[in-house]
């Protein structure tokens, strides 16, 4: 689309349906910001690994009234295709970000305007509790106002489907049908006040109940271990320490300055516990007051990050693989230990995830199945194997974790729960967290993972991507760091191609843009354009045997250095 046909686009707001504020807007736009008149209507804004999320403001390329209003619309519509008869219900959440409370009713306007019962909670919660109410309250549908941990000037909108997962096929690709089939004339913003029930304490009450059951296992001296925890101006103020408390950790310390929801996050540059610069204030009231472990979440309650004492006693920041791992060892030894494995278990894992979770897994005969990037997929699997199959837990390298099925997204509110209760188990047997984390590298080999985000934004942005991974396609790396490349994982064009001897057989994961390098010497890249931000992610992950403790520092060191050549190699410095 030429920069005239986007003005054409533009020019279509200028008159109803759009209302006279959003007319003035885009008025201003065309005489005075070219570039973000560009940005706001060169494509229409697309459903990705997260839902809809994106930049605030007019436009098609926008979150505002009418597209979430079209996207609500075409839900609404696809709802009642496949249930024509059906009293149809959609629960509905939303975060502490600005405009989420009055975009959550405009929501709750178009279902009601179309005969569709509301659940709106009374104010701001947390995405699991939404996954969890969905089905707690038998709806056919969930929605929550969220841009996760984006900066303050985004919003977003996910889509849950009746099992309480996030959307996946067929109903994503034909709620989109849907949605792109609207005009933004057709939707119907004429609310049924009469279909919106207001909840709140009712479903926390439920909600806090089944975290505490899932996410404890009888360790002793809760009250002992010595907890600071950061909401990060988000929603998780509002269950996580409720549920500590439920559970018997009594000895928790809340930073202060960061505990009232603001869209704003004015004391992080970025609302993002995978940032270390992000749970400063938390780590330095930690060190203050000598607390054992450190948890901080994301606006909306789905990612956690957990820092723990390492070696010398210094707090450390584990990223979400190590997270991931700790806490899948920790779940399949209970399992194992209360006499529950029989191999109809599995753990759920992701294609740019550590292989260091299969290896846990493997260690115990239980399967790990993999899948793309998003949690809707690892829901996906437990909808799939239901009544064969049951869930231990699962997560991927993006700092989120998920404990049993009761909710089906990522749950930073029950993995706090089980964070805190694997460091206390720790503490009761006179060891860490971390030296848990190092006793499974020992078994295992110590796997080290990186991530880089290029960010590339508007249309040459996306430009950009594109060719990088056209590039990476048609001229795979052949070696990286001095090791053949043995397999490539093409996930767009579902193929598994052995490089070296040319032999190719297909992949049986839905198809994603997603390319992976793996070699010799068990070394993985992975490049993947994200679904819901301007960047392109590689994923690299290295490994070598561990074998003593004291080792640590130095085979670290050896893996970053290894890491560091990789990425000269592939100039994405």
């Amino acid at each position: 689309m030429n920069k005239d046909q986007i003005l054409q686009k533009a020019k279509l707001w200028l008159s109803e349906p759009f209302d006279v504020d959003t007319q003035q807007k885009v008025q201003e736009l065309i005489n005075d910001n070219p570039e973000i008149l560009l940005d706001s209507f060169y494509k229409d804004m697309e459903f990705g690994t997260g839902g809809m999320r994106g930049v605030m403001g007019v436009g098609t390329n926008r979150i505002n009234k009418y597209t979430l209003g079209r996207a609500t619309q075409g839900l609404a519509n696809y709802l009642h295709l496949v249930a024509p008869k059906k009293e149809l219900k959609v629960v509905i959440a939303y975060d502490c970000r600005h405009n989420s409370k009055p975009f959550a009713k405009l929501v709750a306007d178009v279902l009601t305007a179309n005969s569709i019962k509301a659940f709106l909670f009374e104010d701001l919660r947390t995405t699991p509790e939404l996954s969890f109410s969905v089905r707690h309250l038998g709806c056919d549908a969930g929605i929550v106002l969220t841009a996760s941990h984006n900066p303050p000037e985004y919003n977003g909108y996910k889509v849950y489907w009746n099992d309480g997962g996030q959307i996946v096929p067929p109903h994503d690709h034909k709620i989109i049908e849907e949605v792109n089939a609207v005009d933004f004339a057709n939707i119907n913003f004429n609310a049924n006040d009469g279909l919106i029930t207001t909840i709140g304490k009712e479903v926390d009450k439920v909600f806090h109940k089944a975290c505490v059951a899932n996410g404890t296992f009888n360790t002793p001296n809760r009250d002992k271990l010595k907890i600071v925890f950061t909401s990060l101006h988000g929603t998780s103020i509002m269950s996580i320490p409720q549920v500590l408390k439920m559970a018997g950790f009594t000895d928790v310390h809340i930073v202060k300055e960061q505990r009232k929801p603001d869209g704003d996050f004015p004391t992080v540059k970025s609302p993002n516990p995978e940032e270390p610069a992000a749970l400063k204030m938390a780590t330095d009231l930690a060190e203050k007051i000598g607390a054992d472990i450190v948890i901080g979440t994301d606006p909306d309650s789905d990612r956690l990050g957990i820092a723990v004492r390492d070696l010398e006693g210094n707090l450390k920041l584990l990223n979400g693989n190590q997270t991931m791992a700790v806490m899948t060892n920790f779940l399949i030894k209970q399992w194992h230990q209360n006499g529950k494995l029989n191999g109809k278990q599995f753990v759920g894992s992701t294609i740019v995830s550590t292989n260091l979770v299969n290896d846990i897994a493997q260690s115990y005969n239980v399967e790990t199945k993999v899948g793309l990037t998003g949690f809707k997929w690892i829901a996906k699997m437990i909808r799939d194997a239901e009544g064969t199959q049951e869930f231990i837990g699962g997560g991927e390298e993006s700092f989120g974790y998920m404990v049993g099925d009761f909710i089906r997204d990522k749950d930073a509110v029950t993995a706090t729960l089980l964070a805190c209760e694997i460091a206390a188990n720790a503490k009761n047997n006179n060891t860490t967290v971390y030296k848990k984390l190092l006793n499974l590298y020992l078994k295992h080999n110590f796997y080290k993972e990186h991530l880089i985000s290029l960010v590339k934004k508007g249309i040459d942005g996306a430009q950009q991507i594109n060719q990088m991974m056209i590039d990476l396609r048609n001229n795979p790396v052949k070696e990286i760091d001095g090791s053949p490349v043995e397999f490539l994982y093409d996930y767009e064009s579902s193929t598994q191609q052995n490089l070296i001897t040319g032999e190719q057989t297909s992949i049986d994961i839905p198809k994603s843009n997603v390319l992976i390098y793996q070699t010799i010497d068990g070394t993985k890249v992975a490049a993947r354009p994200s679904g819901t931000e301007p960047k392109i992610k590689f994923y690299f992950s290295v490994n070598l045997p561990l074998e003593k403790t004291e080792d640590t520092v130095v085979v670290e060191k050896l893996l970053t250095q290894k890491i560091d050549r990789i990425i000269n190699e592939m100039q994405l410095n």
